[in-house]
């Protein structure tokens, strides 16, 4: 039988092999203060490592024999539209049922909501898994994410109602996007009035890919601040699906993630709570909500590059051409060499992310509690700089790779892959969305930038360069030094240029060197912990990406007024 968390040692790895794990585990369970008061909450560390480490085996369990088995039945049929409502595909509801009965669901929440209380980390890992499984079905499952949102900003009365409901299993979805406000979220024109009769705010208007639209509970952004046209007008409502008032006007026909409903919803004076305070919606909730989805889409990306490589390996090593396993022809070899590589570095990224996340959340929710010591409130300013200098290069660069070795799997699949019946087709599919949806790359790009030319990234390579490697991979640090080398130069040139559009042009390259190079620190890292596991992925990736950022070097060094002239009359 499948499992796609013991079958898969490099997830493990990242769980068992990082010195933040401690400090999360600590901060998580408060010094272990619910070992008495709750039978299955850990008595120490060793025993919440062991707990996260059974709680994703049985995730790999069920996704590996339950949601993957089903994954091509949910995508061929998708989910149906009937009377104002979405019904699931048929193996959906399996899939739910699954996971609903083994408890996984309230991940991250506190046991007095009835929740698990894992790490972000952890919680990532299961994400990871189940994207590969089925990235349509892990869009349903990981909306619970949304909870931490109501847990962070609604009162204790909300938490009281909605959360303890979640963690029972069900479902929730974040109404953001507009016909007419798609990633300008300052457009949105939902209408939210206060009935003062009612005692209530109602909601009019419509909203438009919404994914799992038709879900229990719902986090809606709207214009509660008549006559505003911007940001500042904008607040966090919660609607929840027993009172009525929204419709599904219809579910989206896409490209890919078929198992997953994106809805267009039509709200007819539907009725909602306030989360939160007024004009604070979009300033303040979204931005928390975004940065989790992002996070919640690199590891979907993950997933599906493990599901790619999965695929393409299994099928180079069964398939026989001119007498022999094309696996043993150095084109498709390379192929799969680079779609390995991508998925260790992007992996890699992506829980160092989750890490630093975890560490930064974990004081914020201490701080409701007591008053943090000034250390405390150091660690938190760093760690919560940390997770929003790399949210977007682990959502930007793992949705790119993962569309990359989507390509690649159906390229080594040749005339096969482009048959419905193999996977690569669904899972090429699925990935396409991902560097799109929570914020296409370019927003990414732009989120990131920031952090390029204020010196972070430069700072944190800096600190990363520091530490000592392997002595075999001490060629391959050389490399990543030149490399970070590179960037820095192109920084100070594009900064000193003081030219803004000769900024924005160069952005994108300097986003992908920073991140390039920080992937590299981060699996030498993992080679020198374990080279078995991760050191020929490490000598791919460097060698890989050396040329890349060789490529944005004489891109960004060579650019002018000229060429700029050029790309805008482009």
């Amino acid at each position: 039988m499948a499992n796609f968390y013991s079958d898969i040692p490099e997830i493990k790895f990242e769980l068992e092999n990082s010195p933040l794990m401690p400090r999360i585990v600590e901060l998580k369970e408060r010094g272990f203060a619910d070992k008495d008061q709750y039978a299955e909450a850990p008595q120490d560390q060793a025993d919440a490592m062991d707990s996260y480490d059974k709680v994703l085996d049985i995730v790999g369990d069920i996704t590996g024999n339950v949601i993957a088995t089903n994954a091509e039945e949910v995508d061929a049929e998708g989910p149906h539209h009937e009377n104002g409502r979405v019904r699931y595909a048929s193996k959906t509801y399996e899939n739910l049922e699954a996971m609903n009965k083994a408890g996984l669901n309230g991940m991250t929440m506190p046991r007095r909501y009835g929740g698990l209380n894992l790490p972000v980390t952890v919680y990532t890992a299961a994400n990871e898994i189940v994207s590969t499984g089925d990235a349509g079905f892990e869009n349903i499952w990981s909306l619970q994410d949304c909870i931490e949102t109501l847990y962070c900003f609604g009162n204790e009365e909300q938490r009281q109602k909605y959360i303890p409901r979640v963690c029972a299993g069900e479902t929730m979805s974040m109404d953001l996007t507009e016909p007419d406000a798609g990633s300008d979220l300052q457009s949105v024109m939902l209408k939210a009035t206060y009935d003062e009769e009612a005692g209530c705010w109602r909601l009019n208007g419509s909203k438009r890919f919404i994914t799992n639209g038709d879900s229990d509970i719902h986090l809606v952004l709207a214009r509660s601040e008549a006559g505003t046209r911007d940001g500042r007008g904008l607040s966090m409502f919660i609607y929840d699906k027993r009172d009525g008032g929204v419709d599904v006007r219809r579910i989206e026909n896409k490209l890919g993630i078929h198992g997953s409903p994106t809805c267009e919803l039509v709200y007819k004076n539907a009725k909602c709570e306030l989360c939160g305070d007024r004009k604070m919606g979009l300033i303040k909730y979204v931005m928390s909500l975004m940065n989790g989805a992002r996070l919640g889409i690199a590891a979907q990306s993950v997933g599906l590059s493990q599901a790619a490589w999965n695929e393409a390996l299994a099928y180079a090593r069964d398939r026989k051409q001119f007498g022999k396993a094309i696996i043993e022809f150095p084109a498709v070899a390379e192929m799969l060499s680079n779609i390995k590589a991508r998925l260790d570095a992007g992996r890699a990224l992506l829980y160092q992310t989750a890490r630093y996340v975890d560490i930064y959340k974990a004081l914020e929710d201490i701080a409701r509690e007591r008053k943090l010591t000034p250390e405390e409130r150091q660690e938190m300013k760093r760690f919560t700089k940390l997770a929003d200098a790399f949210t977007p290069l682990a959502k930007g660069m793992n949705s790119e790779y993962a569309n990359q070795n989507g390509y690649d799997c159906i390229q080594i699949h040749g005339g096969s892959g482009f048959m419905l019946e193999y996977a690569c087709q669904r899972i090429y599919r699925d990935a396409r969305i991902t560097s799109i949806y929570e914020g296409t790359t370019q927003l990414q790009t732009v989120a990131a930038i920031r952090y390029v030319t204020n010196g972070f990234y430069a700072s944190v390579i800096e600190e990363y360069a520091a530490q000592p490697v392997a002595p075999s991979l001490e060629p391959l640090k050389t490399i990543v030094g030149e490399m970070a080398a590179k960037f820095n130069a192109c920084t100070a040139a594009v900064k000193a240029a003081e030219n803004q559009e000769l900024h924005d042009i160069c952005a994108r390259h300097l986003y992908e060197m920073a991140a390039d190079v920080i992937m590299s620190y981060l699996l030498l890292q993992n080679a020198t912990r374990d080279e078995a596991l991760f050191g020929r992925s490490a000598q791919v990736y460097i060698h890989l990406v050396e040329a890349e950022v060789e490529k944005h070097n004489l891109w960004t060094s060579r650019m002018n007024t000229t060429l700029i002239e050029n790309y805008r009359q482009a």
